[in-house]
């Protein structure tokens, strides 16, 4: 298989049991080896009591959007640590995308950069450093 195939293949097998992601409403836009972006809306129900987005979804679907990153080599890994910082509120309907690049991979561990945009005008709404641990077995 080429690289891109095993970052398809890994992110089919990672998405049929992540029920997190599927039930946030979050969207796969693409993989690839190192990489991942994942959408989603943010719905009324993710909402907080000052009117804007949560920021803990927002960190979510940087989450999401890293562990398919990370996962895309088809070796089971996890997080071993994130961090983020908000940069704009988001608000009900925003599209929120999540760009996860891989800055690098040495060993078993990982470190990735996720950069969260509103689509309508491309503001960044959070960066994301997420680190990895690979753990024993694959996604297939």
């Amino acid at each position: 298989m080429t690289p891109q195939q095993v970052a398809d293949r890994s992110a089919a097998a990672m998405w049929a049991d992540d029920r997190a992601t599927q039930a946030l409403g979050m969207r796969i836009r693409s993989v690839a080896p190192g990489r991942a972006e994942l959408e989603m809306r943010v719905r009324e129900d993710m909402v907080n009591g000052h009117g804007i987005g949560h920021g803990g979804l927002t960190f979510t679907l940087a989450d999401s959007a890293f562990a398919f990153a990370c996962n895309s080599y088809n070796r089971s890994t996890v997080a071993a640590g994130a961090e983020v910082r908000f940069t704009a509120p988001t608000r009900l309907g925003d599209l929120l995308v999540a760009e996860a690049v891989e800055r690098d991979r040495e060993g078993r561990d990982g470190t990735y950069d996720v950069t969260v945009r509103r689509e309508a005008d491309g503001m960044v709404v959070a960066e994301f450093v997420g680190r990895s641990k690979e753990i024993r077995g694959t996604l297939f």
